[in-house]
């Protein structure tokens, strides 16, 4: 498991207890902290988790319009809570975290919601995902981290020149354009040596 999919399933686990309950955002946080604290307290990407806590709760209303908007036959209400938490994670890492290119978001949240959710919650958090991703795309919204890198010209390959090689026959620059083989000593080998 990759350091970023840890945090990722550290947020969902704090979502959802903070869902759960039905707390304030600054409780959302010091969920994240204790679980950081409980289940990885040597962890690198600690300020990631923790950035990503505080960016899906300063967007929270924003990303439940999203939710509302995208998946219009789903209530928020009966949309499950493992299924709620990650549309949550995966819609504030496509719309406000120009850092995470779009794919990575939609195939990290689908990853959570099939691991942690129900047999139908990948095909959803997919669906739901790849509305919103087509939603900004139309509107010409592209992320910094989904444009195409500059190709760096390429440098033209020198090859280095084939030695020489020096037989007892000829000189040969190239061993496989020739026809005759050096020539090898003989050694007198009598595989039945004589008996003493």
């Amino acid at each position: 498991m990759s350091n970023r999919h840890l945090a990722r399933t550290i947020v969902l686990q704090s979502l959802y207890e903070w869902d759960f309950h039905t707390r304030t955002k600054e409780e959302a946080i010091d969920i994240t902290e204790r679980n950081l604290d409980e289940f990885a307290p040597d962890f690198d990407e600690r300020s990631f988790t923790l950035s990503l806590m505080k960016g899906i709760m300063d967007h929270n209303n924003e990303i439940i319009a999203a939710i509302t908007k995208f998946a219009p036959d789903w209530p928020i209400e009966r949309i499950t809570t493992v299924d709620r938490n990650v549309l949550r994670i995966g819609i504030f890492e496509l719309m406000y975290d120009d850092q995470i290119p779009s794919k990575v978001a939609i195939n990290e949240a689908i990853e959570l919601a099939k691991t942690f959710g129900g047999e139908s919650s990948g095909k959803f958090v997919n669906g739901v995902l790849g509305a919103v991703f087509r939603d900004l795309s139309a509107s010409g919204k592209t992320k910094e981290a989904d444009k195409p890198k500059e190709e760096k010209p390429k440098q033209e390959k020198v090859e280095p020149e084939k030695p020489i090689i020096k037989t007892e026959t000829t000189a040969v620059s190239n061993p496989e354009e020739t026809t005759e083989q050096p020539k090898t000593p003989k050694f007198d080998f009598n595989p039945n040596p004589p008996k003493e």
